[in-house]
């Protein structure tokens, strides 16, 4: 399956097929959210929550190419990622595109 970010891939004509999305949320435990917490008091990167962030995209990712390869697409252009805060040390992360086969 390829995912790209623009509307077209060289070389290839595309059949547009439709919209194809995957989402996910994800929370931290707490024991990593207070410790988290403090971090914040002293600066630097919150690594908890970068890995969390970084598997709930990988998973909303896969969620959209399982939804692709159902439709029977060779690829997914238009590749975006959006994410929302749902509350304290939770997130959702949804990665969406336009499904296409290859002609």
């Amino acid at each position: 399956m390829i995912l790209v970010n623009t509307d077209y891939i060289s070389g290839k004509n595309l059949e547009m097929l439709g919209l194809v999305k995957g989402s996910t949320i994800q929370s931290k435990n707490v024991g990593r959210d207070i410790t988290q917490s403090f971090k914040t008091l002293v600066g630097g990167e919150l690594k908890a929550y970068n890995d969390m962030m970084n598997d709930a995209r990988a998973l909303a990712t896969k969620r959209m190419v399982e939804e692709a390869e159902s439709m029977g697409a060779d690829a997914v252009v238009n590749v975006r990622y959006s994410s929302a805060s749902i509350m304290q040390g939770a997130a959702e992360v949804m990665a969406y595109g336009t499904a296409v086969r290859f002609v």
